[in-house]
């Protein structure tokens, strides 16, 4: 199966994390092809020279990649199947790849009809967020056939440093939920060592420093951590999409009757936060559901921040 190096790409979803991927290939010499639900949000790669579809099958006609980056499996399906949809624009040996975050078992009958249409299909969820997305760092995880994957990885590659394979169709979806339940977990632990050392009188940051440089550290430490401290609430990764990724988490798990106990308790956590208007924050607004269950502020009246702060796209953890 030949690599695909140059060419025409077909991008479906132009979010916060779509639209920094859609630039990077533009400016690593592919021909793009666009379609967002929201018109205006394909200015800036018209501007670039891409090319905007009216519809999805637009976006896909002629092309040898389509990537669809879109919030949840509702949308991937009005996208696939809808009025319009992809599928009605596929032909033979074209490559779908689905780089939301979605059901492993929905991405699976996704790939079913694309493969009907003589088609491949790769789910390629991803990691690292708006900046990973920028900077062309993503983690991204594969699902599908391997060699499918080697067609398309010089594209993969515009946009991320780790490409790992991990299984057949919807094995790269069920390896980012297994993602979001650890990214969970980790806040979850942050803000309840924050939660007791600030009971406990001690300086937020210098605490931070010392689980960081220990084997308390991770990436929550290192990045969110010093959002948290600074009653920074703005979104790299908001907290409705990762209430919507452990959702599906929570469906994958009851289908296959695993129990995550400990994904349950941060889940409600989250949707605390939810409840309290803060569900377009950055998910390290989790700590407000400590400051709430502990009556203890971890500043001195943490402010709201201002609407500039708060992103609306689809960002992935």
């Amino acid at each position: 199966m030949q690599s695909i190096d140059t060419g025409s790409v077909g991008f479906i979803g132009l979010g916060a994390m779509g639209k920094p991927m859609a630039r990077r290939l533009v400016a690593a010499g592919f021909a793009l092809q666009v379609f967002d639900v929201r018109s205006d949000a394909m200015a800036l790669l018209v501007g670039l020279g891409a090319r905007p579809a009216k519809r999805a099958c637009d976006a896909a006609a002629g092309t040898s990649v389509v990537i669809t980056m879109l919030p949840d499996t509702s949308d991937v399906e009005t996208v696939f199947t809808g009025p319009g949809g992809l599928i009605d624009g596929l032909a033979r040996d074209q490559v779908v790849i689905d780089m939301s975050t979605i059901s492993p078992s929905a991405s699976r009958r996704f790939a079913a009809l694309v493969e009907a249409k003589g088609a491949s299909a790769l789910d390629a969820p991803v990691s690292g967020g708006v900046s990973g997305a920028e900077s062309g760092r993503l983690s991204i995880m594969v699902g599908g056939a391997p060699e499918v994957l080697e067609k398309v990885r010089r594209v993969l590659e515009v946009l991320g440093t780790t490409i790992t394979y991990v299984g057949g169709p919807g094995a790269g979806q069920a390896a980012k939920l297994c993602n979001q339940v650890v990214v969970a977990l980790n806040l979850q632990a942050v803000c309840e060592g924050f939660s007791l050392g600030r009971g406990l009188g001690l300086d937020l940051e210098t605490l931070r420093q010392i689980l960081a440089g220990g084997s308390a550290g991770s990436w929550m430490l290192d990045n969110l951590a010093p959002k948290m401290i600074l009653d920074d609430t703005a979104a790299g990764f908001r907290i409705d999409l990762q209430i919507k990724d452990l959702r599906l988490a929570l469906e994958a798990s009851m289908e296959a009757a695993i129990p995550l106990p400990g994904m349950s308790l941060a889940t409600s956590l989250f949707v605390e936060t939810k409840a309290h208007g803060e569900g377009r924050f950055g998910n390290q607004a989790l700590y407000r559901a400590y400051e709430r269950l502990s009556n203890r502020p971890w500043r001195d009246g943490p402010a709201s921040p201002s609407p500039a702060t708060i992103s609306n796209g689809e960002d992935a953890a």
